[in-house]
């Protein structure tokens, strides 16, 4: 009990007082060691480095490399052209240009902060001119974002598959149905909010700009058939899609489309660069506090939490679900997967829930809780990107979080709406 109070007091505390989140697991399992007497500086720093010295994670530099190009190489705006052409001339048809590019942006990136960027950065202004209330114009464009984490390729299954020991391949599959479905029920969210505001239609093209636009974004629309063809015919795995993703959008962008420029492409790496550095950081810090939280034996005590569930798997699951919300509530996606997911998942299986199914849902909470307060990270991406109040936000995801938290009870109850499509598929 001791050691769980230390636990969330040095960690919550640290947050609180606005220290960065690496740094605040560092200082929590410094204070784990204090307590234990087990204080060794040369131990803090081999589990530091082994934290992020480790194969598999080096497909998420490339990943956010990929992304970083995609946004600055045209990509990203080509894809929203084309879901425009075809879906723009819909009340309220913005609003479904930025799902339907929500969805095909998250086959190719996975990072929830770029897609976000890019669909904001385009797509708000747009959404301003014909009179979109700001509100839900920034509430569907960050809760469009969470899908990439979703639909392969996926930086968060990455971090989870290595953390955890779970197939990242199964993990990217496991994703893709369900990334289709939560675009649907956003689209279902939208109708209805365009319908109760009565929101502006758009321009009607003919099929010879669609076929235009569908041309202009060939190249773009490859990337996701040559990264889940790759997967799913065992070409390569998915430290190697990274690869491959990051490399084909750096040729598409200078070779094809023309759109990377030398001093554009540097402040590219650059920034791949800084992304890289604060999630391997991360990954390192969470390696001391889960060493230290091992040692202290708290998966024991959580698990002796749930032990009265462990025979009931819906219910177990149910009730995590819930903890895991909470969690979402007050840390970001990459912390919550390296505390909590070695934790988690040994009990998802004594309970004889498939790892795979448990690992998709735990990603899937978390990103709930990238549209929660009070951290709320790809909120605090539109806010920023918008200029608008965090409360402005808050209020326009509040339909969408509703709808995404159905689902969520829906995943529950019939898993194979998540297992079925992956025996398909793999």
């Amino acid at each position: 009990m001791v050691v769980t109070l230390i636990f969330l007091a040095v960690l919550i505390g640290g947050m609180v007082i606005g220290m960065p989140i690496a740094q605040a697991l560092v200082l929590t399992g410094v204070a784990l060691m204090w307590h234990l007497d087990f204080f060794d500086s040369q131990l803090l720093a081999q589990n530091l480095q082994a934290g992020f010295d480790n194969f598999p994670l080096l497909a998420v530099p490339f990943f956010i490399l990929a992304g970083e190009l995609m946004n600055a190489g045209g990509l990203s705006r080509r894809i929203i052209d084309l879901a425009g052409a075809f879906v723009g001339h819909i009340r309220g048809g913005l609003g479904y240009v930025a799902i339907g590019a929500a969805v095909l942006l998250a086959s190719m990136s996975g990072s929830a902060i770029a897609d976000t960027a890019a669909l904001a950065t385009i797509l708000l202004p747009m959404m301003r001119d014909q009179k979109y209330p700001d509100s839900y114009s920034a509430g569907l464009l960050a809760s469009g974002g969470i899908i990439a984490p979703i639909i392969p390729p996926s930086m968060p299954f990455v971090i989870y598959g290595v953390t955890t020991n779970t197939s990242i391949s199964k993990l990217f599959l496991s994703g893709v149905v369900p990334g289709l479905i939560m675009g649907f029920f956003l689209v279902f969210a939208w109708w209805w909010i365009s319908r109760k505001y009565q929101l502006a239609s758009g321009r009607r093209v003919g099929w010879g700009e669609r076929m235009k636009a569908l041309v202009h974004s060939f190249w773009a629309m490859m990337m996701p058939v040559i990264i889940l063809g790759g997967l799913k015919g065992g070409v390569f795995t998915p430290t190697e899609a990274a690869v491959v993703a990051a490399v084909y959008a750096l040729f598409v962008s200078m070779v094809i489309y023309r759109e990377m420029s030398w001093t554009k492409l540097y402040a590219v790496f650059l920034g791949a660069a800084k992304t890289t550095a604060v999630v391997m950081f991360l990954c390192g810090a969470a390696t001391v506090t889960a060493y230290m939280i091992t040692l202290a034996d708290l998966p024991a005590m959580l698990a002796d939490t749930f032990s009265g569930v462990l025979g009931n798997p819906m219910l177990f699951m149910a009730l995590m679900m819930v903890f895991l919300l909470v969690v979402g509530t007050a840390m970001d996606l990459t912390p919550t997967i390296l505390i909590f997911g070695p934790v988690c998942a040994p009990l998802a299986v004594k309970a004889g829930i498939d790892p795979v199914y448990f690992g998709f849902m735990f990603i899937y909470v978390g990103c709930l809780g990238l549209i929660t307060p009070p951290v709320g990270t790809v909120q605090n991406v539109v806010a920023g990107v918008g200029r608008l109040r965090m409360e402005t936000v808050i209020k326009g995801t509040n339909p969408f979080l509703i709808v995404y938290v159905a689902l969520l009870v829906l995943f529950v109850v019939f898993p194979s709406l998540i297992t079925a499509p992956l025996r398909w598929m793999h």
